[in-house]
């Protein structure tokens, strides 16, 4: 089956106000930019985003935030982005904030079908508030509840017309179970190929996960934070 689609604008048409959104990456790598962009000319708002972190106040998903289409993150790193930060003091986000791990195998969870888990992180601290806690096997654990999607937005190195992907290096982080958690899966890959052209031994996600494909441009290389060593005196 093709699942080409022209644009990224034509890939994210039906995802409506109110949303709950999937998104690939790690930090400003691998984001899904084109698709990010598509969102943000569309103008749908009161998005709930489930991803590692909210990109920087004008990359990544930090796009989506200063336009105020988000209601709210469910992550698990933000500390690089001001308007996030100014967003949640005063009120207008709603923030949920997880250990990584913890986000990690909710998403997965949520693909598998698996409805909650139990899990000995965050037990004794804030992330347990409110939530059952049991021992097991002589250790305290909290009940962590999956994750799922309507939309999951994603970038791969490679895939084919039929949504087979593979990811490189660290975009794979969170993208190959963010695709099995999202009821409809959108990858824009930076190189197309035909069907058979993709060793199967190296496919991080299955074409059956994945409903609409595009082919990215324009990709830039951000840097998140810029250190640099002092210059030693001779």
């Amino acid at each position: 089956m093709n699942k080409l689609v022209a644009s990224a604008a034509e890939a994210i048409a039906d995802i409506p106000d109110g949303a709950v959104l999937m998104s690939g990456g790690f930090g400003l790598c691998g984001n899904p930019e084109n698709l990010i962009l598509a969102l943000r000319d569309k103008g749908v708002r009161d998005l709930t985003i489930i991803s590692n972190n909210c990109g920087t106040d004008d990359c990544g998903l930090g796009v989506l935030l200063k336009q105020g289409q988000v209601k709210k993150m469910v992550s698990s790193y933000v500390g690089e982005n001001k308007t996030f930060e100014r967003l949640f003091l005063s009120g207008e986000l709603e923030v949920e904030l997880n250990p990584q791990g913890t986000l990690a195998e909710r998403i997965r969870a949520g693909g598998a079908g698996i409805p909650a888990f139990f899990t000995p992180t965050g037990y004794g601290t804030q992330v347990a508030e409110g939530k059952e806690t049991r021992e097991i096997g002589g250790r305290p654990c909290v009940l962590e509840t999956a994750l799922t999607a309507d939309y999951t937005i994603l970038r791969a190195w490679k895939g084919d017309t039929h949504g087979n992907l593979v990811f490189r290096y660290t975009a794979q982080n969170f993208s190959p179970m963010m695709a099995a958690a999202g009821r409809i899966t959108i990858a824009e890959v930076e190189e197309l190929v035909e069907p058979g052209e993709l060793d199967p031994n190296h496919v991080h996600t299955p074409g059956i996960y994945v409903q609409r494909v595009i082919v990215g441009a324009r990709y830039e290389k951000w840097i998140e934070r810029r250190t640099v060593r002092p210059r030693q005196e001779v």
